[in-house]
């Protein structure tokens, strides 16, 4: 399953608070109800980058055997590319890869 999430707030501290109450708990109904998860999150600064690994390798460790994961980025091809990837990878999970936009993903 994909669920996207954003935008959220500018600063991380405050996106992070925004996802926690605000997307978590979609987060926990879709692993209940689904076996894997990819997040899409909207592109952000780099600043970004720290909660959003720590909560998915959090939500990856808590829901084994399921398989989470993000992506962040532009791009729809790329963003279809990198899922169909992660769907193939049984061994991918609590990973956050960025994308370049481009459509090609190996």
């Amino acid at each position: 399953m994909i669920l996207r999430v954003g935008p959220l707030a500018e600063d991380p501290l405050d996106a992070a608070a925004q996802f926690h109450a605000d997307i978590l708990p979609q987060v926990r109904a879709a692993l209940a109800a689904e076996a894997d998860l990819t997040l899409v999150f909207a592109p952000a600064g780099h600043e970004h980058r720290g909660w959003r690994l720590s909560v998915i390798q959090a939500l990856a460790r808590s829901h084994a055997p399921r398989r989470v994961n993000a992506l962040t980025g532009e791009g729809e091809a790329a963003i279809a590319a990198a899922a169909a990837w992660l769907a193939e990878a049984p061994g991918v999970t609590g990973q956050y890869l960025p994308l370049d936009g481009s459509h090609s993903f190996a």
